[in-house]
Order: structure tokens, then sequence, then C-alpha cells
């Protein structure tokens, strides 16, 4: 799939939604619970269920990114099956340390 800066993508098992904030150049295979995401605006087919070992679920307004490829998603609505990008899954994107202010 070809992501777009600001595109909408929903997981097709369950309720995962994400908004893209930077996006890869080139084609990549983005899944959530082992199925692959899909639009935002689309439903997902019934009867799909969340492949095991594809849990670990999304965190509401946490970022997910992957420094080799510089995609960095932002997770707009929680679900329960995990971020995959090419078959690794996504990890949280750490937060930078603050300056001290001694």
């Amino acid at each position: 799939m070809q992501l777009r800066i600001g595109s909408r993508w929903r997981s097709a098992v369950d309720d995962t939604q994400v908004v893209v904030v930077r996006a890869p150049a080139g084609e990549v295979s983005l899944t959530c619970g082992g199925h692959p995401l899909i639009p935002a605006d689309s439903q997902p087919t019934p009867g799909l269920t969340i492949d095991e070992g594809a849990t670990g679920g999304t965190a509401l307004g946490k970022r997910y990114a992957d420094p080799a490829t510089g995609l960095e998603l932002l997770c707009v609505k929680a679900g329960t099956g995990a971020l995959a990008l090419d078959g690794v899954e996504l990890p949280l994107k750490s937060a930078k340390p603050l300056p001290a202010s001694d």
C-alpha cells in the first residue's frame, strides 16, 4: 500500500484507527491484528478475527514509528490488535527528554 501524510486507516479486525504522520517512500505492508489496514471510510470484511501472535493492542493518542523507513502513525482509536510493518511489530515512539530546568 502507498501511504500519504494525513491519510486515515482502520483495522479490519478490531477498533484500531490511525492517521499517517510521516509516510515512507514506496510501498509498505501495514497490518493490524495480522490483516492489512483498510481506508477509514471503508467497511471491514465480516468474520475476520485477530491472528494468534498479532495481539498486544494499540493505545489511544500514542505514536508508533519505524525509524528505518520513517513511518510514523498516530493512534486515534484504540484496539486489541498489534500494528506491524512488513511483518515486524511497530514499537511505540519514545518521548524526547526535556532539558533540565535547574
